[in-house]
């Protein structure tokens, strides 16, 4: 039974870091076709972090909220706070 719960956590990171990393595909693409997009090095590893980071909070919260309401509230928090930290990094929304 200890084995199944740790091949579900090993699955929803490995989700985690797959789809953060097609996230970060989009500006990689983008970049090969406009001028528009223009990231560094340093802006694909803080973006990483912020996107990985929140997925890996929500798959802790998840193993430790039982109800489907706080996951929710729990989800959305966390998705509210990746998109100001990603707003303010990318304009200085409250600079």
């Amino acid at each position: 039974m200890m084995t199944t719960n740790v091949d579900a956590v090993r699955s929803d990171v490995r989700r985690v870091l797959v789809a953060t990393l097609a996230i970060l595909l989009v500006p990689a693409v983008a970049m090969r076709f406009t001028h528009e997009v223009d990231w560094g090095a340093g802006d694909f590893l803080v973006g990483g972090a912020l996107l990985a980071g929140t997925g890996l909070a929500y798959v802790l919260a998840k193993r430790r909220i039982a109800g489907r309401a706080g996951r929710l509230l729990v989800g959305g928090l966390l998705a509210l706070g990746l998109l100001l930290a990603w707003a303010e990094l990318a304009v200085g929304v409250f600079h």
